[in-house]
């Protein structure tokens, strides 16, 4: 991919972070895997943005904690969990499809299955 110039990987990094900052806020936006894209085009593009990205006092601790596989802390884990099941509940509640429902069970049971395996981060 030496083909992509590193403006490119920069403008995809800031992109892909922005997707995964809002994604802290809204439960079904995955956070994680548009973080850790946004990382592997900061680090294609640039020599600074690398550091700064894994220093940023909003998403550097996630990310090493993730990398590291230390887990995330219980209170972010119960806001992760409330947020989910309020949203989706909601989705599911105003859903007249059926089909979109159980779509709907079967994402909020997967993601929150998911946020319960990780470790939990012991302080």
């Amino acid at each position: 991919m030496s083909y992509i110039s590193k403006p490119v990987w920069n403008i995809l990094g800031r992109i892909f972070a922005g997707i995964g900052i809002t994604g802290i806020f809204i439960p079904l936006l995955p956070t994680t895997p548009f973080l850790l894209l946004a990382a592997y085009c900061f680090n294609r593009g640039s020599e600074s943005m690398p550091d700064w990205f894994v220093k940023n006092k909003l998403i550097g601790q996630y990310l090493n904690n993730y990398r590291e596989k230390k887990g995330i802390s219980l209170r972010s884990k119960m806001n992760s969990i409330f947020l989910l099941w309020f949203a989706v509940g909601a989705s599911i509640y105003l859903s007249n499809n059926l089909y979109i429902r159980i779509i709907l069970v079967i994402v909020i049971v997967g993601v929150t299955t998911h946020i319960l395996l990780m470790p939990t981060l012991k302080k």
